[in-house]
């Protein structure tokens, strides 16, 4: 009989209470029992960034975190960026930059930049890069990503 905990945690500001099994990763919970499936699971080895959340605000290999380790925390996810049909200033920067090609690194992409452009409101283009460095595209050659994040860094700068 499998090892099961109930966990309560709150997904882009819902809450949710489940049985889950200890051994079940923080990914596979968002995307099987949830079915929140913009959080990508590439390498599952913390490599490639695709599974990137947020945790409390701070970027979170999705793949790598057990689903009973965010007990009694707050899950952003990909899904949270939106409100409705209208996108976020970083989802309409990648949309008009062509910050994408196939879109699997997408989603983790723009967590790891919510993330940065909540602590820095103007960050460099070396920061921008710095930034995701973590998370891999073999499409995009990177400049599209980070023209869209420096784009993005300027809307959220004007509506202040």
């Amino acid at each position: 009989m499998p090892d099961m905990r109930t966990i309560r945690v709150s997904v882009n500001g819902k809450a949710y209470t489940r049985d889950v099994e200890t051994r079940v990763s923080l990914a596979d919970f968002l995307r099987h029992e949830l079915r929140l499936t913009g959080t990508h699971v590439g390498c599952e080895h913390r490599a490639c960034g695709a599974c990137t959340v947020l945790v409390d605000g701070a970027s979170t290999r999705a793949c790598l975190m057990f689903a009973v380790q965010a007990n009694a925390h707050s899950v952003e996810t990909v899904e949270g960026l939106a409100e409705g049909e209208t996108l976020n200033p970083l989802q309409e920067a990648f949309r008009d930059h062509h910050g994408l090609q196939c879109g699997f690194c997408t989603p983790g992409m723009l967590m790891t930049l919510t993330e940065l452009l909540r602590e820095q409101s103007n960050p460099s283009e070396t920061e921008v890069r710095e930034a995701i460095s973590g998370n891999l595209c073999r499409c995009t050659g990177y400049q599209a990503i980070v023209r869209a994040a420096l784009a993005a860094a300027q809307r959220l700068r004007n509506k202040v």
